[in-house]
């Protein structure tokens, strides 16, 4: 190397030097999470009805972010975790039934007779909970996908109508896992014998689920990254007691929290404490017990039908602590949800609170 080749090195060396230095002097900046809002949830599309809106609606509380999602956009979710599982989407009420099969196409109509994989709405069953995953999170219909593709049956789907979804064709899908640490799925329509569509679903840490539609064969977006939500409202599968007896129905205005990510929920009686009030001070009380159950407020927060000691609307006698996946915690209550009290159905309002930040 000769002399002026070896100083335009060093001048090199030196200002790529100084420019890492002054990259990693850079101050790193952190946003402080919200001190709290009041939004109200985008839930209905176009001029449908309120009552089964068309969007589900993910919160996030440290942003003051919502993120509306169609019901109807996506069929199946693929969990990113270390677990190998996939869910079915219970904000259209769709339904599932495992075979014994290993083949596509050795599926046919046949296979489906007798079955409604629905929620009756008029009569519902006990039983018909084998068609849907755990209303607490807890489990699914489809088993864990092995290793051994082999061990994975055939899945019939009614994708489901619950909300004045459109009835669409039944669909028989197959889930295996890829050499690439994801999922391959295949699927087609129940008459269908050959040419199935195949879809390749990645994992990918930031998310809960990647999620697909059968609609168009695609990986979509629905949920927002785990770290980015705390609850969501919409439409769903849930349960009620129906001649003595607990059975799937189909619910509308149901909140859910990110149990995934680690956000859990307590539920707080207006005759402790009142929401304006409520402060730091009072997370010592014995009075109320954070729980990470999905269903954690589910639809406790309203009331859905008039009797003697009370009428349609939020339900005033309690409020929610949401505590984040980063250790924030809020306090949450619903403001309005239908004409009775002063709302509209399909667009909710929340207003929340911060009542800790995350050390």
């Amino acid at each position: 190397m000769n002399k002026l080749n070896s100083m335009i090195a060093i001048t090199f060396i030196a200002v790529t030097f100084a420019a890492c230095k002054k990259d990693s002097d850079e101050p790193i900046v952190v946003i402080p999470p919200s001190d709290g809002s009041t939004l109200t949830l985008n839930g209905l599309v176009g001029a449908e009805l309120g009552s089964a809106a068309g969007n589900s609606v993910y919160v996030d509380f440290s942003t003051d972010k919502q993120t509306a999602v169609l019901r109807s956009s996506w069929d199946l979710g693929f969990y990113s975790g270390a677990d190998f599982k996939v869910v079915l989407n219970n904000t259209t009420s769709a339904g599932a039934k495992v075979l014994t099969a290993t083949s596509l196409a050795a599926v046919t109509e046949t296979d489906t007779l007798g079955l409604t994989l629905a929620v009756s709405q008029a009569s519902p069953a006990p039983a018909d909970f084998n068609y849907f995953d755990k209303i607490d999170g807890s489990g699914t219909v489809i088993p864990a996908i092995s290793s051994t593709a082999t061990d994975n049956k055939v899945i019939i789907l009614n994708r489901g109508t619950g909300g004045s979804i459109a009835a669409r064709s039944w669909i028989k899908f197959k889930v295996t896992r890829n050499t690439s640490g994801g999922y391959t799925l295949q699927y087609g329509k129940i008459k269908e014998t050959t040419n199935f569509t195949t879809v390749e679903i990645p994992k990918d840490g930031t998310f809960n689920f990647k999620f697909v539609s059968l609609t168009n064969g695609q990986v979509t977006s629905v949920e927002p990254q785990k770290a980015d939500w705390d609850i969501t409202w919409g439409y769903s599968v849930y349960q009620t007691t129906f001649n003595n007896a607990l059975v799937p129905y189909n619910f509308s205005d149901m909140v859910f929290i990110n149990s995934l990510a680690g956000v859990t929920a307590a539920e707080v009686s207006t005759s402790d404490f009142t929401y304006a009030a409520f402060t730091e001070a009072n997370l010592t009380s014995s009075k109320f017990t954070f729980t990470g159950l999905r269903d954690a407020i589910g639809s406790k927060w309203r009331f859905s039908t008039a009797s003697a000691t009370n009428a349609i609307g939020v339900n005033p006698n309690t409020f929610y602590l949401i505590k984040d996946g980063a250790g924030n915690i809020y306090k949450l209550k619903f403001v309005s949800f239908i004409s009775n009290d002063g709302g509209t159905r399909g667009k909710p309002v929340i207003e929340y609170k911060l009542v800790k930040k995350a050390s």
